[in-house]
């Protein structure tokens, strides 16, 4: 599909989680569904399919692994569990002292994040469950690829991975580690993640609780009125 960078595809992260709920109405009343947003930019887009859905909403943090002096250049990426996923010609490339450090400082950014957006709440379980993760888009997959990885390993029943954008050579190499995937916009040429957004600021840590909150909250009151039907 040709696009126009010019012409976003979506006015924000809440748009484009509304129009990727749009493609997963089918698993609206799915037995054990969950939706997994990745922090920072994933939990909008998943708060609007997670609700949009009726299912639960949690976190699962994945942190990429930047080029020493080049950080915006992924190199690879860690996730909760110890998992991590390395680009091997890029890793060769690296200082193995200064990847080690850069390693350790995500390792802490990782706990930080887990403990600061879930608080007390226990991580969902997701053995035997039907599991969407979601993301505001896909660049070079790395990230996605670490959290799939890392989510495989707690067995859950079938795994999907659902983003707004994405290339279409990213969206299809996740198909060996996901049971679905579902990118909404797959535009020719693609460039970035944000170019296909028109409001694209950086997520705050403040954001994230605060949706997250309201995502248990709202899923709690449907399950409530749902009993009183």
């Amino acid at each position: 599909m040709n696009s126009n960078p010019s012409s976003p595809s979506y006015r924000d992260r809440h748009h484009a989680g509304r129009m990727l709920a749009a493609q997963l109405a089918q698993y609206r009343g799915q037995a054990d569904l969950l939706v997994l947003a990745l922090p920072r930019g994933g939990v909008a887009v998943g708060y609007e399919v997670a609700r949009a859905l009726q299912a639960p909403l949690d976190i699962f943090v994945v942190r990429k692994l930047g080029m020493p002096g080049h950080e915006e250049y992924a190199i690879g990426a860690i996730a909760s569990g110890g998992v991590s996923v390395m680009n091997p010609l890029a890793e060769q490339a690296v200082n193995q002292d200064e990847l080690q450090a850069v390693v350790a400082k995500e390792r802490r950014e990782l706990l930080r994040r887990e403990l600061l957006y879930r608080g007390e709440r226990a991580a969902q379980s997701l053995r035997g469950r039907f599991v969407i993760v979601v993301d505001d888009g896909l660049a070079t997959g790395s990230t996605m690829r670490a959290a799939l990885q890392a989510i495989r390993q707690q067995q859950p029943a079938h795994l999907v991975v659902a983003v707004p954008v994405g290339p279409q050579s990213t969206c299809e190499s996740l198909r060996d580690v996901a049971d679905e995937v579902v990118c909404a916009r797959m535009p020719t040429p693609f460039y970035a993640v944000g170019l296909w957004y028109q409001n694209f600021p950086q997520a705050s840590d403040a954001e994230v609780r605060v949706l997250i909150e309201e995502a248990d909250r709202l899923h709690r009151l449907e399950q409530v009125q749902g009993g009183q039907k």
